[in-house]
């Protein structure tokens, strides 16, 4: 049977919640506060910074992230897609990770994907990498059928499975599954 809940306690519980959000040193997290922790796999460098606060992406933590997911091949970086770091926040969080992202691949500037494009099998034209919007990643202590599960069900975009190679792809293209 449904139990209702009183306005009185409906108003009693908001104004609980108005008081936690008021209180200091719990606004900021209250609003959302959102940290990232990367590892790009071939420079061995990493990040670890809340990227995210008070309603708004912090520049100088998307700079360092976005120098730590650049091309590795030759030094190039872009501006990461922010639905992407966002979409590797909440992968990380649904899956209890506390450990960085082990970045495979992020961006790739165009030479480099025409390069790969030469050598490889799969690799797009317009690969999402080109534009900042993917990235190839595992998670430590998760395996890659589950960060892909994770992955799918949040319908963030794209999401590519790739066991031999060890990793899964992600981006924040159109929703679509491989």
């Amino acid at each position: 049977m449904a139990q209702w809940v009183s306005r009185r306690h409906f108003l009693t519980w908001c104004g609980a919640a108005g008081t936690l959000l008021a209180a200091p040193g719990l606004g900021r997290a209250a609003a959302g506060e959102r940290r990232i922790a990367l590892l790009n796999l071939h420079t061995g460098e990493r990040v670890d910074t809340v990227y995210w606060a008070e309603g708004a992406y912090l520049p100088e933590a998307m700079d360092r992230i976005n120098r730590v997911m650049r091309d590795h091949r030759n030094d190039a970086v872009t501006e990461m897609d922010p639905a992407l770091i966002d979409a590797l926040h909440r992968l990380r969080s649904l899956l209890r990770v506390e450990g960085p992202a082990q970045i495979v691949s992020a961006y790739r500037s165009p030479e480099s994907n025409a390069a790969l494009r030469r050598t490889t099998n799969g690799v797009a034209k317009n690969s999402y990498h080109v534009r900042g919007q993917a990235t190839d990643l595992r998670l430590p202590g998760v395996p890659l059928w589950e960060l892909r599960k994770a992955a799918r069900q949040m319908e963030v975009g794209g999401v590519g499975y790739y066991p031999l190679s060890d990793f899964v792809h992600v981006d924040t293209g159109r929703v679509r599954m491989w």
